[in-house]
């Protein structure tokens, strides 16, 4: 299974031939340091569920996820040091991404969890009923 998440029918993935999307385009501006983070997402139910890969992060401190105008933002900081026998690695930087909401998303309304290096994160989209209006016209 490539990277942390396992994959379950019905839900679309962003191919690795975008991995460049996340990355920056070649030779475009970008911010130094700020990296894309790899999500799935799935609607069903009346329910939008985004997943996040972001390990070695402490969610209660380093995750800030926002929803302005239908926009569903998440910006995770992460500092981590790994010590062996003769060397130190640090591991750091900050990640984020956002996301268009589906139409009529309730996005105030919107839940988070973390387990196991995946951050899920579930909101209510009501389905809407469409129909027909008729529309009478007055004379005079």
């Amino acid at each position: 299974m490539s990277g942390m998440i396992e994959r379950l029918p019905g839900w679309t993935t962003l191919p690795d031939l975008f991995g460049w999307v996340e990355a920056g385009l070649p030779g475009a501006h970008t911010v130094p340091g700020l990296h894309g983070i790899r999500i799935e997402e799935h609607l069903a139910d009346g329910t939008y569920v985004l997943r996040a890969e972001l390990p070695g992060i402490d969610p209660a401190k380093d995750v800030e996820i926002t929803v302005t105008e239908g926009v569903l933002s998440l910006r995770a900081e992460r500092g981590e040091e790994t010590t062996e026998k003769h060397r130190t690695e640090f591991r750091s930087g900050t990640f984020a991404r956002s996301v268009r909401l589906p139409a009529g998303a309730k996005g105030d309304e919107a839940t988070a969890g973390y387990k196991e290096g995946v951050l899920t994160i579930t909101v209510p989209v009501p389905e809407t009923k469409t129909g027909t209006k008729t529309i009478p016209v007055r004379l005079g």
